[in-house]
């Protein structure tokens, strides 16, 4: 006789002593002592869990930036509030032209985070001006009157750069009004930023809400060539 598939005793099932909703009442146990522990009892548990959230949201995922300057008007004002997208460029995508950003610019444009245009990426040539008085990258003239601040020229300091690995050429959108690239070509690296000192993608203005937009890529960069294919000088 085949004793290998008796049917389970209740020896066997004894073995197993736990039955369904132990491990739930201890795990109410457990949040019980610590409310009872905690001054303010739940209400403070949760403030806590809410907070530990937060901070975790604002150091991994997206980040509240607020505009502190003109030089990226009129699309971004004083005082706005925008939504720095930490994750855009951490699965290896790299900043595009035409992205907003936000970095780190301790040790190049100054203490401080800021905020400007991503113009130029690695290897791209980047002139100002051509004959129309354009920004030209790769050969290609760009047209920039869909952001840049009206009145403005693209540049009023001509430069010709080459964009090393690793960097980002940028600028801001109100060009009489920014400090960025141009006023640190003879600085440390250039007036470069370093990809790696980006903190993030502003995507959105969330505040003052009458200004609440999606900050999206313009097409005009979209017709850049790859600097393999424009690059030259």
């Amino acid at each position: 006789m085949d004793t290998e598939a008796q049917p389970t005793t209740d020896r066997d099932r004894s073995s197993h002593p736990d039955t369904p909703g132990t491990e739930g009442r201890s795990r109410f146990a457990l949040v019980s002592r610590i409310t009872d522990w905690l001054p303010g009892g739940r209400i403070t548990l949760t403030l806590f869990v809410c907070l530990v959230f937060l901070l975790l949201l604002n150091t991994f995922v997206v980040q509240p930036f607020q505009i502190p300057s003109g030089s990226m008007e009129q699309g971004l004002r004083i005082g706005d509030r925008v939504l720095v997208n930490k994750l855009a460029y951490r699965f290896g995508d790299q900043p595009r032209r035409g992205d907003v950003v936000v970095f780190d610019g301790a040790g190049y444009f100054g203490d401080a985070d800021y905020v400007k245009r991503v113009v130029g990426v690695a290897g791209d040539h980047v002139v100002c001006c051509d004959k129309e008085g354009r920004i030209e990258v790769n050969g290609r003239s760009v047209d920039e009157t869909a952001f840049l601040y009206p009145g403005d020229s693209p540049s009023a300091v001509p430069f010709d750069v080459v964009v090393p690995a690793g960097r980002l050429f940028v600028l801001g959108d109100h060009r009489s009004d920014s400090s960025d690239s141009r006023d640190h070509l003879g600085s440390p690296g250039g007036g470069m930023i370093p990809v790696g000192d980006v903190i993030g993608r502003a995507d959105w203005i969330v505040w003052p809400y009458a200004h609440l937009t999606h900050l999206r890529r313009p097409a005009s960069y979209a017709r850049v060539p790859a600097a393999a294919e424009g690059a030259h000088g």
